[in-house]
């Protein structure tokens, strides 16, 4: 009896990091779960099953939950029209605290890029685990951060620890895109109430990130004439025309180079361009064929200290400018979409907690980030003006052939959300 007393009496001490430590199995068995399921976007597949999954996951580990079916009549106005027939889901979870002020909310995007090339295991969405590491796409961007959490919220629930917030949880569609019917439709339409809230990427190791940059993304369509290949005289040559165009970003690339921003880290960023990301020559196309159209895309980062409708107006300008000195250059710009940037400066106690799980947990000092990338923090911190930090187990190899996270830094993350969870109470 003694002895089953003193086990008895072991168990209820294990803390929620104990937990995590003895079971990585929980959490890689969780990533390799949600691995396997395609979500690709676009166009968006397999979103439902997903989702049916995550639901059902966060009523097993205690939380109110429910799944929101974005209205077809909105996707439709939103999506391009191949991808009206895949459906949008979101998932909101809530744990009530007695006693609790406050709210935490976290969230996450279960969708990924689409994959390419050859990859060192069977599948790209295996989850095969070697060397420390497990693979597939989304290990890193972002369903890593989504076993992380709900590995926290188990380690939480089997110790007994009791959050010191209110929680919320939502995992949304479609930041791989533009998450206009992701956490934009959520921070629009779901019913919320945060006080705070962790986007779980953008930081990650001993870096927590208190910004990021924005995004504008457009497309050029240069407009030429046909003619027979033979007498291309007689036509405008679309693509040479858009050649010249691209040519002339050099002095824009230059002017975009000389303006500075300092993060908190000491960074020092710059806003900046990429083109061609996709590119084409529209109908008609034939080698025997003068082009008559050609198309490529800007991406245009904004820094959080530039005005975002500002930066439109100026890169707007410039390709109006730039076609006027091209003979017979006529074009024609369309925005695709935009996220617009972040930064809180890092002087809010909600920051100083985080740093402190951080430090706590991988024992070595903490700093503030800026990503270069975006994510979903904008939402949470430019439209409902809360405390927002980003923090998770990143990875390498994001976007691209053989995508993984390291399954330390898998564990490292679910303790510092469970450390979080129940030392900061706002």
């Amino acid at each position: 009896m003694a002895s089953d007393g003193r086990r008895q009496q072991a168990r209820a001490l294990v803390t929620p990091a104990d937990f995590i430590d003895r079971h990585p199995g929980e959490l890689l068995g969780r990533l390799q779960q949600l691995v396997g399921v395609p979500t690709v976007n676009p166009p968006g597949e397999n979103y439902d099953q997903i989702t049916r999954w995550l639901t059902h996951e966060l009523e097993a580990l205690g939380l109110e939950t429910r799944r929101f079916a974005i209205p077809a009549a909105k996707a439709r106005a939103v999506l391009p029209a191949a991808q009206h027939a895949y459906p949008r889901f979101n998932v909101l979870a809530k744990l009530r605290v007695p006693g609790a002020k406050k709210t935490i909310h976290f969230n996450a995007h279960y969708d990924v890029v689409p994959v390419s090339g050859r990859w060192r295991h069977e599948s790209p969405f295996s989850g095969a685990i070697a060397g420390g590491w497990i693979y597939g796409r989304g290990t890193a961007d972002m369903k890593g951060s989504i076993a992380s959490l709900l590995t926290a919220v188990r380690a939480l629930r089997v110790t007994r620890a009791t959050p010191r917030m209110n929680l919320e949880i939502s995992f949304t569609a479609d930041e791989e895109t533009d998450s206009a019917l992701g956490a934009g439709w959520l921070v629009a339409n779901a019913p919320i109430s945060p006080d705070y809230a962790v986007v779980m990427e953008g930081g990650e190791g001993g870096t927590v990130c208190c910004g990021h940059n924005g995004t504008l993304w457009l497309e050029v369509t240069v407009h030429g004439r046909p003619a027979h290949g033979s007498t291309p005289e007689k036509g405008v040559n679309a693509l040479e025309k858009m050649s010249a165009l691209i040519l002339a970003f050099e002095d824009y690339k230059r002017d975009l180079a000389r303006r500075t921003w300092k993060s908190p880290e000491g960074k020092t960023h710059r806003p900046t361009v990429n083109l061609g990301g996709e590119f084409g020559c529209g109908a008609g196309a034939k080698i025997n064929t003068v082009p008559a159209h050609a198309s490529f895309t800007i991406d245009r980062r904004v820094l959080p200290e530039e005005n975002h409708p500002a930066a439109e107006r100026e890169l707007r300008a410039f390709l109006a400018r730039a076609a006027r000195q091209i003979p017979r250059c006529r074009i024609t710009v369309r925005k695709i979409s935009e996220n617009y940037s972040c930064f809180s400066e890092p002087t809010d106690p909600f920051f100083g907690a985080m740093a402190r799980c951080v430090t706590r947990v991988r024992k070595q000092p903490t700093r503030f980030n800026v990503s270069t990338g975006f994510n979903d923090m904008h939402f949470f911190s430019h439209h409902l003006k809360i405390p927002t930090l980003g923090y998770g187990p990143g990875g390498i190899h994001c976007h691209a052939v053989d995508e993984r996270a390291k399954v330390k830094e898998l564990l490292a993350s679910a303790k510092i959300y469970a450390e979080l969870l129940t030392t900061f109470a706002g």
